[in-house]
């Protein structure tokens, strides 16, 4: 009981102390966040852009990744996608949509043993072909394309 109020008092102290710190911009939580991510990939207009900011213009097509989608969206605002990578050494995955006003729609970076699976959630503007973009730790780049069809509008109209 008393180990547990000590506690209490201790953490709302630190949270009172640091508080104004917060406030002033003195410390700042923005430098503990996540790495800069390739903005000029994300940001990209058209598919051919993203893919060479991305830096998979050349990748071959490969039957290594599995792409698990609806082949109608009925709703194009959240359209779920299962991407798994079966290439030996999966470094990164990059989800395309190709009609998309942005197509780069999410990018994944794998550390060595981890399983290289993803389950992403994408609007999709309208029917269009996503592709899943691997690359791997020998610099080689994979591809792999899946269409879907959208019935309803999702972030396009």
């Amino acid at each position: 009981m008393f180990e547990s109020r000590r506690s209490l008092l201790k953490g709302g102290a630190s949270a009172a102390l640091l508080a104004p710190l917060i406030g002033t911009g003195l410390l700042r939580p923005t430098a503990v966040l996540a790495a800069e991510s390739n903005r000029s990939a994300f940001t990209a207009s058209t598919i051919n852009d993203a893919l060479k900011a991305y830096g998979s213009g050349n990748a071959a097509e490969s039957r290594d990744i599995v792409i698990n989608a609806p082949e109608i969206a009925e709703n194009g605002a959240k359209v779920e996608i299962e991407i798994t990578s079966n290439i030996a050494n999966t470094r990164s995955l990059g989800l395309f949509a190709d009609k998309n006003p942005m197509p780069l729609c999410a990018n994944l970076n794998f550390s060595a043993p981890a399983l290289p699976y993803a389950r992403v959630q994408i609007k999709l503007a309208e029917t269009t072909r996503i592709r899943a973009v691997v690359k791997a730790t020998d610099g080689k780049t994979y591809v792999a394309f899946r269409e879907i069809k959208v019935t309803l509008g999702g972030c396009g109209g």
